[in-house]
């Protein structure tokens, strides 16, 4: 599952808001902001809504088997 640290890389990146997140997974902008200051408790269908919608945006996420480790832009194809 996709970590804090890459949600906040990845917003970063794009130069999004969190509310700007929240509409385009489909959540509430306070669940975007608990998660992004450390909230562990975000189910995995919230987290799984957060990537799709960074993957919408051309966002690929690196993991080493199952831990985070980073992203990247997906290219043109």
């Amino acid at each position: 599952m996709i970590s804090v640290e890459q949600i906040r890389a990845a917003r970063s990146w794009l130069g999004i808001s969190q509310q700007e997140l929240a509409d385009a997974a489909g959540v509430e902008v306070k669940t975007i902001h608990r998660i992004e200051t450390g909230f562990r408790g975000a189910t995995d269908r919230t987290l799984e809504k957060i990537r799709r919608a960074f993957e919408g945006k051309g966002i690929e996420f690196i993991f080493d088997g199952s831990k985070p480790v980073g992203l990247r832009t997906r290219s043109a194809r």
